[in-house]
């Protein structure tokens, strides 16, 4: 069993748990070819294979160019997911971040504390700032379908 977190800005990330156990994660690809032969690459031979993405929307503070993009890149991974079959959660970021705890209002604050909580969880993975998000949200995915949304890992 594959479980695959997107986060879908253009500085975000994708992440692979697999059998519960080992994680893998990626940078978001720069193209959408890439994108799409990455998850191709790592859902080959696997028979149940289940995401969640983080579900987005424009903000009044960005730009029209900014927004666009980041509905492009949100756009592309859903395409992807659907194309390839994969069943997918659209999660909201205050659903996911809530179920692992208090976090600090300030942004940079939050991003280090949840590159923190993905080390621990899983510490082989590469956890970056422009991944642990989208590993958080596997772990979040995993944690629902097997648990229920009130169970950590």
């Amino acid at each position: 069993m594959v479980y695959i977190g997107i986060d879908p800005g253009k500085n975000g990330g994708i992440a692979f748990i697999k059998d519960n156990i080992s994680c893998e994660a990626f940078k978001c690809p720069e193209t959408p070819h890439e994108m799409a032969m990455l998850v191709k690459e790592k859902i080959n031979k696997v028979k149940i294979v289940s995401a969640s993405i983080e579900r987005v929307h424009s903000m009044p503070r960005d730009g029209v160019a900014s927004s666009f993009s980041f509905g492009t890149n949100y756009g592309m991974w859903l395409g992807i997911l659907a194309a390839n079959k994969i069943p997918f959660k659209q999660i909201t970021p205050f659903k996911w971040q809530k179920y692992y705890g208090a976090m600090p209002k300030e942004k940079k604050s939050r991003k280090h504390k949840l590159k923190s909580l993905a080390f621990e969880l899983y510490p082989g993975a590469k956890n970056t700032l422009a991944t642990s998000d989208a590993v958080l949200i596997a772990n979040y995915g995993l944690a629902l379908t097997h648990h229920g949304p009130g169970s950590k890992r």
